[in-house]
């Protein structure tokens, strides 16, 4: 273990203290070519700083953490004089190793890219992720050492992002175009977006950590993201809704509508779907590419049953189950046109495809199914998130004995 070096002006916070502010450092020699340095500001806490020799009288200066000038040392964020001493001198080492080949500083882009690659191989949302990364993440701290990452960099990071307007969809090669933000909800919406890029990049950090690859997790783990900016209440359709919009959809699009709203699956997983999928004994279908790789069993309606079998019959089990008028399968984005279609001609309020998940799930709950039993069905592992969505509509004795025993007013 090296040896801690004593300064009487920089190794107690009482001798600090008495120190000069000044923008120059007062700095320390811990080792050739290794310099400890303390900046003393106007006010508040001072800075630790290593200063490295890079050769040819040059030296380069990286801050490496908060002096503990009020608040007592955590060995991370906030350092004593022996703790700089060792991050300091562990910094020098990382250098050396990096200049010889033998380790090279892991980066936020390289945690991205490594984290990324796994969704992309085990998940179904490492195009969500990337998309995240290249656009939010990557640019502003794509280059910065995960280790030397610190709260106040990742804080005020996500709060620009979350002032920032929203982007529109835009043609590669072409300039980027941005939304003007009039809309009453757009605050609440951009600080929901920017805690859902806060998670990717977390997701990513804590991978690395997990892998050994960074020493500690306690400067993204500081990091809260904005609080009451989700909003829990979603769109559904009711019943005048969904035969309106059947009504309105050519042949192929209406047996994927209702393949949804008989199932409460994701797009995607119908697309995935083939004849032999559905079992008619069982009344189910089998959702084998999910969103979280994990297959599951959905359960149908007698209603729900009759339809599917109506589809699938006399066709071979290995086919496509919905197909397109042209006989081609459902690819990525084939719903969107269809779907904006279909709302205008039913005249109801525009709706993505994912809304009709929404409605199986909202209308099983409000019918009395168990929110275990949805969220099986939905493929949650737990029932975290149908509470939070659709929570509020199941039947529940409290609702039930203030309708019954509260006040009423007349009129």
């Amino acid at each position: 273990m090296a040896r801690t070096v004593r300064d009487a002006n920089l190794e107690s916070r009482t001798a600090r203290s008495r120190l000069k502010a000044r923008g120059k450092p007062y700095f320390r020699t811990l080792e050739p070519g290794l310099h400890l340095g303390y900046r003393k500001p106007l006010s508040g806490a001072g800075k630790w700083l290593a200063r490295h020799y890079v050769g040819n009288a040059k030296y380069e200066v990286e801050t490496i953490g908060v002096a503990d000038d009020f608040s007592d040392p955590d060995g991370v964020a906030i350092l004593s004089f022996p703790q700089a001493q060792t991050l300091a001198r562990s910094r020098m080492v990382d250098r050396a190793h990096a200049a010889v080949g033998k380790t090279k500083p892991l980066t936020v882009a390289d945690a991205i890219k490594s984290y990324v690659e796994f969704l992309e191989t085990n998940r179904k949302s490492g195009r969500e992720g990337r998309y995240a990364a290249d656009a939010f993440i990557l640019p502003a701290l794509g280059k910065t050492e995960v280790a030397a990452l610190s709260t106040d960099q990742i804080q005020e990071w996500l709060t620009k992002l979350a002032k920032a307007p929203a982007r529109i969809r835009t043609k590669q090669g072409q300039e980027q175009r941005f939304k003007t933000q009039t809309h009453p909800e757009s605050s609440r919406r951009r600080k929901s977006t920017a805690n859902r890029i806060l998670t990717v990049l977390k997701a990513a950090l804590n991978r690395a950590w997990r892998g050994g690859k960074v020493a500690s997790d306690i400067a993204w783990r500081r990091v809260e993201p904005f609080e009451g900016v989700d909003s829990a209440r979603i769109r559904y359709l009711d019943m005048d809704e969904v035969k309106q919009l059947l009504d309105a959809c050519s042949p192929a699009f209406r047996r994927l509508v209702r393949g949804a709203l008989e199932t409460g699956a994701r797009y995607g997983e119908l697309c995935a779907l083939t004849i032999s999928d559905f079992n008619p004994d069982s009344g189910t279908v089998g959702i084998r590419e999910s969103k979280s790789n994990k297959p599951r069993h959905v359960v149908l309606t007698i209603e729900g049953t009759t339809f599917f079998a109506s589809i699938s019959k006399g066709r071979p089990g290995d086919e496509v189950l919905f197909l397109k008028d042209d006989s081609q399968p459902w690819l990525r984005d084939h719903q969107k046109d269809p779907i904006a279609e279909a709302c205008k001609a039913a005249k109801i309020k525009p709706a993505n495809f994912h809304v009709l998940r929404h409605t199986w799930a909202s209308h099983a709950v409000m019918n009395g199914v168990p929110l275990m039993l949805v969220a099986r069905n939905l493929g949650h592992k737990d029932t975290r998130m149908v509470e939070k969505h659709y929570g509020y509509l199941a039947p529940s004795y409290i609702a039930d004995a203030i309708r019954s025993g509260a006040p009423r007013f007349g009129g």
